[in-house]
This record gives structure tokens, sequence and C-alpha cells, in this order.
């Protein structure tokens, strides 16, 4: 893989795919000590940079191959882009998804008129019975990221990135199988040998961390960036990141979580896990990247609303501005008003009430009453707590939810 390569893929690609934009963040700067970029892939017609690798494959097959048709698996952004695009240029399409793929990414790959089977516990298993059915079936198969020309494509990020910030000293990518990482590290070695390059992954699905220090691949069932889970990286691409790049850092799933909601609360920008493994990194490794100007990609927006709601609604927990208590009273009526008043006058928000009577051990005469609160944040809330307290209730914060993947 050359950088003559990436450039050919780019003047194939060029008006085919949108020039996103590469931005810094004000905000995002301030809160890590680093110089912010960030690419904005996710907005891509197919929100994912996916779409770049698959049109450069798209666009090498004969006559013959596109008459044939066409098979990739896929979790799901890489599935979109070759669903879209093949249907652009009258390529049958065949996409193999994992049958626990977020409905939101099905249903898109349908609504592009790929035939979609859902196959398989995890991406490996649907990826072999892809291989199984192209030989079957005759068709070409496109491979999510061992495969040149869709690492050539996913280069053309890197081109981009430093024709519009030439002084990036480092890049942040997230790495699954490799192809985005692989790409963009050949391209921006090529053009600025001392850039640095450095991957991320969920520490539930570290393989290509592993297998570049000759580890046996450990991986977890289930992750907020599915986007990335991959249990067995590719060959092509792990060569060129053993060459190229730096070190592969991993994030835990809170991490993932909290990198998505700030990026939906400071950049206004909705990504999945995958795409916001790189400020999940920045975030964890502040040190490492300190005054540096930072490029981050974010990788893909394809992220299932329901999870997104519970993402929101678990980072408020963690940031303490959702808090649960236990009130301790005698159970007489106007008792809830009066804790409830006293609630409102210091600026709290009940959102959840609920008495307990029945499965209670205190004597008949208590009342036990769980709240929900949204509140400022945890200084706040330890005020309400000290209020109730002042008016003669017993007030029990109930513990806080274990941060996960840490």
């Amino acid at each position: 893989m050359k950088l003559k390569d990436i450039q050919a893929a780019a003047k194939r690609l060029s008006g085919e795919v949108l020039l996103t934009p590469c931005s810094y963040s004000r905000t995002l700067s301030r809160i890590t000590g680093a110089e912010v970029y960030l690419k904005f892939e996710n907005l891509q017609f197919t929100a994912s940079f996916k779409e770049r690798g698959a049109l450069n494959k798209l666009l090498s097959l004969t006559p013959e191959q596109r008459r044939q048709g066409v098979i990739a698996m896929s979790a799901g952004n890489h599935a979109q882009g070759v669903a879209y695009h093949a249907r652009r240029l009258g390529i049958p399409a065949v996409i193999v998804m994992p049958i626990h793929t977020p409905e939101i990414k099905v249903h898109h790959t349908r609504s592009h008129g790929a035939e979609v089977i859902l196959h398989g516990e995890t991406f490996h298993e649907a990826g072999v019975f892809a291989k199984k059915s192209a030989r079957q079936r005759h068709l070409t198969l496109v491979h999510p990221f061992d495969d040149n020309r869709i690492i050539a494509g996913q280069g053309t990020i890197a081109l981009e990135m430093l024709a519009q910030q030439p002084d990036l000293e480092v890049l942040v990518v997230p790495v699954g199988g490799g192809g985005l990482l692989a790409g963009m590290a050949v391209a921006a070695k090529a053009i600025r040998p001392g850039i640095e390059l450095m991957g991320v992954q969920s520490d539930r699905f570290p393989a290509m961390a592993q297998r570049l220090k000759h580890q046996s691949i450990e991986c977890g069932q289930y992750t907020v960036a599915e986007g990335i889970a991959v249990k067995s990286p590719g060959r092509l691409t792990q060569r060129i990141l053993s060459e190229l790049v730096s070190d592969i850092l991993l994030v835990g799933e809170s991490e993932l979580e909290d990198a998505i909601l700030m990026l939906l609360q400071i950049e206004k920008t909705a990504v999945e896990g995958a795409g916001a493994a790189g400020l999940a990194a920045l975030i964890k490794f502040k040190q490492r990247f300190r005054k540096k100007k930072v490029g981050l990609i974010l990788s893909g927006g394809n992220i299932d609303l329901m999870a997104l709601a519970s993402i929101i609604q678990r980072g408020l927990v963690r940031n303490g501005q959702v808090s649960r208590m236990q009130v301790e009273t005698r159970d007489l009526p106007g008792v809830l008003g009066r804790v409830s008043a006293i609630i409102g006058a210091h600026g709290g928000n009940i959102l959840e009430v609920h008495h307990q009577r029945a499965f209670s051990a205190q004597p008949l005469q208590i009342v036990a009453i769980d709240f929900i609160l949204q509140t400022r944040g945890r200084e706040h809330f330890h005020e309400i707590v000290e209020a109730l307290r002042a008016g003669g209730a017993k007030v029990l914060p109930l513990p806080e939810p274990v941060k996960t993947g840490e």
C-alpha cells in the first residue's frame, strides 16, 4: 500500500462522497488540554466513513463482477456503504449481518436495496457465512477492512485532514479490523513523517492490540462500540499498523458512553460508540496529548435511538444530575406533600416517586419514599438531603451505579 494508491482513490471518490468538515473544538480543547480538531465523518450520507472504502472497491470491479453482484459482512456501517453505492452503480448486493445488529443499521441497509441476511451471534460468524455464500452464489466479497482497495479508500480521510489542518501532530483513530487506521497511517506518514498515529479500541474487544503484542486474542461479548467489536483483525492491516502506529489505547464502556454524551452536549452531534472512541481516549489519557494538535475522527453516527436515550440517562446519573434517595418518615396525611415542598423549595425536580410500604422492614407507622431527582449536580443534591434532614426526615442516599468496563 502506497500513498499513490490512496491519492488514486481520492480521485475516484471526488464528488461521490462528502468532503467532511475538520473543525477546531474550543470546548473540548479546554477540557482535554490539547488542541482538538474533529473530522465529522458521521455527516456522510450513510453516516459513516465506511462508504469511502466500499465505493473505491466497487469502482474497481470488472463488468462481469458487477453483473454477478457482491456480498459483504458487516455490523452495519460497511453494510450501508456497500448497499448504497452498489445501488447507485446498478450492482446487486447481499449483506450478512450478525443477528444482534442495531435495528437502525439493518433498516437503513435494507432501505438502500440490499438483500440482508441476519446470521450468527458475532461478526466472525457472519463473515464465515458470507465467504461460504460468496463461493456458492459466485459473488465478489467486499471485505470490510482486509482489502487494499478498502484500505486506500479509508485513507483518503487523512489526505483531507492534512489538507484542512496541515499542522496536526497526532491522529487518534478507532480500530476494529484496522482498515481505517491502516489507510490513514499510510497516507499521513507519507505526507508528514513526524505525525503520530494512535489507535483506540474498546477494552472488551482489544483484538488488534493483542495481536500487535503477539498475545492470544481474548474478547468479551458486548460493547456499546459494536462498530469496532472485531475479534479477528485483518492481516494486511496488522502489517501496516505494526510499522506505522505508535500505540493502541483501550477505553472502557462508561468512558465511551460519556464521550458520546459529551459530543452530543458540546458539539451537538450524534455519534455511535466507535465514533466516540477517539474522544474517550483523549480524555482518559490526557497527559499523552496535552498541548498537542490532535485530530479525532468521528467515524460514524448510526446509533440506535433507544440506546442513545439510555446513554443520556446513564450519563446524567454518572454526572450527578440525576440522583436517587430514600426518605423514611411517619406515615401520615400530608407528609409526601411536605417532603416534596422541601425538595421543590431547594430547586430539585422530582422525576419519579414511589411509596414503599409492603416490602419495608420498618415499623408499620413508618413509610419509605423513594425519589429520583433531577439536580444541578452532586453538591446541589447534598444540599437537598441536608434540608430534608433539617426538616426531621431520615434520608438515605441510594448507591450510585458502578462504572462498567473500568
